[in-house]
């Protein structure tokens, strides 16, 4: 397997630019109302790997010469990304984020969500401001498609009737679009063509598809994702170890499992019981294969283009989101 490379080798192409972007954020998320621009200082020092920022970045690079639109990008994909982490947050109620208390914790369910529609509309206006309606057009198309993927997930967990094609469709749209978004994002910013800009799409498509399945291994202890093993079965969602593990049992078991996952949710023992039956299922195993083979589709398409240093670090963040440990 090859080695994987490390964040400060994948951004080493893009340094300066990521350097100015830093700047440019924190610029854009000033505020003259006391309160909200102290809030605006807290969301800038809690933000994480800024992974987004990454891909628009490097897909700018791949395509064309970064300029000012590439960082018009990279804020508005940065502002779309914080406003849906903190939405996120009210309705699960998560008094946690990252390792620190979330926004809800501290301010309330009120400021958040007010928080979170000033984040989406600051970023709509910047795409307005500067008459990229391109841009306009593909992040809000990204909004539009996570939003239906949340209420599908919310939908589909009342019954657990999910069957795998409906798992991907869910996470094609709930997580993967805002990566395809900022793949195609950094391209259009770069006046690529729109076959460019099309396969930049599907590129963050295929890898957000592999990024929510490496989530998912998560939960049934394959590496620290910051949060309780089990967690994903307590809040009902269905996984594709879990998918794939119900899927391949016989019946009584199935029936049992999804009953347990339905009323007994709330049971430390009864949640374990779930997660022994996956791990001890193929279910783990097909979903690391599904997550290469996503991977694999994703790379191809990055070698479709030139080779360059900035192709290298691309190829080398779609092997880092997919098999990071945390």
């Amino acid at each position: 397997m090859k080695t994987l490379m490390s964040l400060n080798q994948i951004k080493a192409p893009i340094a300066e630019e990521l350097k100015t972007f830093e700047g440019v954020f924190e610029e854009e998320l000033r505020s003259q109302v006391s309160l909200l621009d102290t809030i605006m200082r807290f969301v800038v020092k809690r933000k994480g790997k800024q992974v987004r920022p990454l891909f628009i970045f490097l897909s700018a690079k791949i395509c064309g010469e970064i300029g000012e639109m590439s960082y018009h990008a990279a804020s508005l994909i940065e502002m779309l990304h914080t406003a849906s982490l903190i939405h996120d947050d009210v309705v699960d109620d998560s008094m946690q984020r990252r390792g620190f208390f979330s926004l809800n914790a501290l301010w309330g369910n009120k400021v958040a969500v007010l928080i979170g529609d000033y984040m989406l509309a600051k970023g709509l206006l910047l795409s307005l401001k500067n008459e990229a309606y391109n841009l306009l057009q593909i992040s809000s198309n990204a909004i539009k498609e996570m939003s239906e993927g949340e209420l599908l997930q919310i939908e589909k967990a009342r019954r657990l009737d999910i069957k795998e094609e409906v798992y991907y469709e869910i996470i094609r749209k709930k997580t993967a679009s805002l990566i395809a978004a900022a793949c195609a994002l950094g391209a259009a910013s770069v006046g690529a063509s729109e076959e460019e800009i099309e396969r930049m799409h599907l590129l963050g498509e295929k890898i957000g598809i592999a990024f929510q399945i490496r989530d998912d291994l998560f939960d049934f202890g394959d590496g620290d994702a910051g949060k309780p093993q089990g967690n994903d079965i307590q809040e009902k969602k269905m996984t594709l170890p879990l998918i794939h593990a119900l899927n391949t049992t016989d019946k009584k078991t199935r029936n049992y499992m999804i009953n347990i996952i339905k009323n007994e949710n709330t049971n430390p023992k009864k949640i374990q019981e779930v997660t022994d039956f996956v791990l001890q299922s193929p279910g783990i195993a097909y979903t690391r294969q599904k997550m290469y083979d996503y991977q694999e589709e994703a790379i191809a398409l990055i070698r479709a283009f030139p080779a360059s240093e900035a192709r290298d670090a691309l190829e080398g963040l779609v092997r880092f989101v997919t098999e990071r440990k945390k």
